[in-house]
């Protein structure tokens, strides 16, 4: 992953950035000569470190700023959809690759929606590693390690359209849109877990829902995607003191009620391990 990368993408949208981190540059550029397992593991905290300092508590809240985070994400679906259904052999014939080609032209879509409206504030395409610098490295040999990155990114997409849905609040056509895009993102996440519950297997206990933190059977690698997904209060209520059909509402229940959103910082440190340049 080039981690420069990362921060001149942000810094495209917002160009006070450098300056906020200046004094930091030299490590970071340090610390991009590194390879090895040792700082791929700690990539997610270093970056989390450096917007904490950057901005506060919050990563850019402006609306072009916020629609090229989604750009960004946009880009790493349809590309891996493109790359999934263009590999021969790898997703079955009939529905899965019926499903996934039609999975594929709505992230192009996303992708073409938002160019237009960002115009020629559009950051440019990463290039992509979807193996996660070799985390996956059948990725595109194993449909069901293919399935199992598609869900991880479509769950990581729900959560970051509803991080940011707060930002575009005095934008209303804007909030409209992505709010279209969410939804769509939701059902591409369900029909994907259906899809690997299908399979059998490790996948079989699969719901079209998230149940507490990591319920994709995938492993630790993917816990940050699904940090705070067991929490089971909502504005102040908690849902497992409420009544429901059989008693109390469970702990596994409250939590699939509800999604959790993620922050910006969160979702850039989950993508950022998929961008190689």
């Amino acid at each position: 992953m080039n981690l420069l990368n990362v921060f001149d993408q942000i810094n495209a949208v917002d160009p006070e950035f450098s300056d906020r981190i200046s004094p930091r540059r030299e490590a970071i550029k340090n610390l991009a000569s590194i390879s090895g397992k040792v700082t791929l593991a700690a990539i997610p905290f270093l970056i989390s470190e450096l917007f904490k300092k950057a901005y506060g508590a919050t990563a850019p809240t402006d609306v072009n700023g916020v629609l090229n985070y989604a750009l960004t994400l946009e880009y790493l679906e349809a590309e891996y959809y493109t790359m999934g259904v263009a590999k021969a052999g790898l997703i079955p014939s009939g529905r899965p690759l019926g499903a996934i080609t039609t999975i594929r032209d709505h992230e192009v879509a996303h992708v073409n929606f938002l160019k237009q409206v960002l115009g020629n504030k559009a950051v440019s395409k990463p290039t992509f590693d979807f193996t996660a610098g070799g985390t996956f490295g059948n990725v595109f040999s194993n449909y069901d390690t293919f399935l199992a990155v598609a869900q991880a990114f479509e769950d990581t997409g729900v959560r970051a359209y509803k991080g940011q849905a707060g930002i575009l609040l005095g934008n209303r056509v804007v909030l409209t849109a992505a709010l279209q895009i969410h939804s769509v993102e939701a059902r591409h996440a369900s029909h994907i877990r259906q899809m690997r519950r299908a399979r059998g297997g490790g996948a079989a206990d699969q719901k079209p829902w998230i149940t507490g933190s990591n319920d994709t059977g995938i492993g630790a690698v993917v816990d940050p995607i699904y940090a705070g997904e067991n929490n089971v209060t909502q504005a102040g209520v908690d849902i497992t003191n409420l009544s429901g059909p059989m008693g109390k509402i469970s702990t596994n229940a409250a939590t699939q009620s509800f999604d959790e959103p993620l922050s910006a910082e969160a979702v850039l440190n989950i993508a950022g391990l998929f961008i190689k340049a």
